[in-house]
């Protein structure tokens, strides 16, 4: 895993699993302070992802939430998609592509 931040978006990239949970979930919330407001967490470069990673930034995005903060993931890869769909997480969390904030 990757971590790389620009602004209020923090780039996540590599394989997620249960390995790296401790220092994602860091990397995160300390992200969430720094940038209460809207913080964009670009997925674009993830490779794989297992459902305990999707949880904890599910968890982290409903936190945010609760104290007015806005978290929004950015270009998820497909099979990303499809597990935060199959888990049900999909409708919880804001999901967008770079395409769709270009043309807005």
């Amino acid at each position: 895993m990757e971590l790389a931040t620009d602004g209020s978006t923090l780039h996540i990239s590599g394989q997620l699993d249960v390995r790296c949970i401790s220092e994602l979930r860091t990397a995160v919330y300390d992200h969430l302070e720094t940038h209460p407001d809207h913080v964009v967490l670009d997925l674009s470069g993830v490779e794989s992802a297992d459902l305990t990673v999707l949880k904890m930034l599910a968890v982290a995005s409903r936190m945010a939430n609760q104290s007015a903060h806005r978290v929004t993931f950015l270009d998820p890869p497909g099979a990303v998609r499809r597990l935060m769909h199959l888990a049900h997480l999909r409708g919880l969390l804001t999901v967008e592509s770079s395409t769709e904030s270009e043309t807005a």
